[in-house]
């Protein structure tokens, strides 16, 4: 009898989602160079709009129970398989210990979704891959102790800075059961996981990269003089870490003889907020709203504007941008740009090399703004740096290469 292929389990937080075109591309790679694995939801899409690359990933897509009162034999029989395995003890502490500092309702539901989880996997499933280090992660940890296989993660932004270091390091240790490995998109976030990690080599860097060849090449864009009107553009969602209220008040700055025009791409939670903003500010009229947009249109919109604006900052809780996307996605289509140093951003963009990184003060904004109005020959020589930059260090494949190798280890570990 011929064995059956090892598969792996991937955990994601909800399928499909249009702001994480970055882990589609991912998981459309991996299939690609052959790694075979099923898709768990934690919940159900909202979006009503997917990307193309949503459309070309062949992975079954599997929904756990996103509330458990929602579903509760299904709930009643992973716990009642939970407890018959013999990783039923170990999976016992963890989810005690992680209680006993964590004391809601979301920490049960994670327990209850492993149990499900580790119930209804493919016998051939050797281990757990979770994009996001926070629930996603909680629940493959909770799940491969069950079942007695190696887990890894993809960490990225929110999930690293706005959890308990605690809870970093229990998944970042071996004899807590954490992580075979974990992978992060930044330098900045790479380095803080490895410091919290029982072993630095638990943790590697891998930047998602581009793959450009989904993605049409550069258009021209020698035709606009100083003094026409600029279009600027924002793809980004409406929170608090992506400083678009900061953006806002710059526009608002700007001299009445400059004619500018700012579409917004995304939706989020302060739609409402921004959009009053922009009324009392006096700037309503000139901004388009065009809410959440599949990935072609994006590039459409970035083909027709003369400037990318994305002025991100550290929020309250700490939550932050790694190294957007978008970023990447305006380079590919040598759209000059105008963001801040936070994060990950300078690991891409040089500032006055690549693009303009600025404080996020409305006045700071509003200068930059002006003077890449004033010489678009500026602008045009940053785009061009940026393309370059892309092409020689932030293409897919080597990371896919990386993460590839990394995940059949881990694999055959489970075997």
């Amino acid at each position: 009898m011929t064995p059956t292929a090892a598969r792996l389990g991937v955990v994601v937080k909800g399928w499909p989602r249009l702001s994480e075109t970055f882990i589609a591309q991912e998981l459309v790679a991996l299939e690609e160079v052959g790694i075979d694995f099923d898709i768990w939801s934690l919940r159900h899409p909202t979006d009503t709009k997917t990307h193309p690359l949503h459309d070309r990933l062949n992975a079954p897509v599997r929904y756990l129970p996103e509330y458990l009162k929602d579903e509760p034999l299904r709930v009643l029989r992973g716990v009642i398989a939970a407890i018959t395995r013999p990783g039923f003890a170990a999976a016992w502490r963890a989810i005690r210990a992680d209680y006993a500092r964590e004391r809601t309702p979301n920490r049960l539901r994670r327990f209850g979704q492993a149990c499900v989880l580790s119930r209804e996997l493919p016998a051939e499933t050797l281990g757990l891959y979770a994009h996001f280090l926070h629930t996603p992660s909680s629940v493959a940890r909770y799940a491969a102790i069950l079942r007695g296989i190696p887990w890894s993660f993809s960490a990225h932004a929110k999930d690293i800075w706005t959890s308990p270091e605690w809870e970093l390091r229990e998944k970042l240790a071996a004899k807590s059961f954490g992580a075979a490995f974990g992978a992060t998109c930044t330098g900045l976030g790479a380095k803080y996981l490895q410091s919290l990690a029982d072993r630095e080599d638990r943790v590697d860097l891998v930047y998602h990269g581009l793959d450009l060849n989904r993605f049409p090449a550069p258009p021209d864009r020698t035709a606009r003089q100083a003094g026409d009107p600029i279009a600027l553009m924002s793809v980004g969602r409406l929170v608090e870490k992506k400083g678009f209220d900061r953006l806002i008040a710059a526009l608002a700055l700007l001299p009445d003889e400059l004619d500018w025009h700012w579409t917004h791409i995304g939706g989020g939670a302060l739609k409402g907020e921004m959009q009053a903003l922009a009324e009392h500010l006096g700037v309503a009229d000139r901004i388009t709203w065009r809410g959440a947009c599949d990935q072609p249109e994006v590039i459409d919109a970035m083909r027709a504007a003369d400037l990318f604006v994305l002025p991100s900052r550290v929020a309250e809780d700490g939550d932050r941008d790694g190294l957007p996307n978008v970023l990447m996605e305006a380079a590919s289509q040598k759209l000059p740009i105008l963001s801040t140093p936070v994060s990950a951003i300078p690991e891409f963009i040089d500032s006055g090399t690549h693009g303009i990184l600025t404080d996020d003060a409305p006045e700071s904004i509003a200068a930059e703004i002006q003077g890449m109005a004033a010489d678009p020959t500026r602008g045009a020589k940053l785009a061009d740096a940026a393309y370059d930059r892309l092409m020689s260090d932030f293409q897919m494949a080597p990371g896919i290469d990386h993460l590839a190798k990394r995940l059949r280890h881990m694999l055959d570990s489970g075997a």
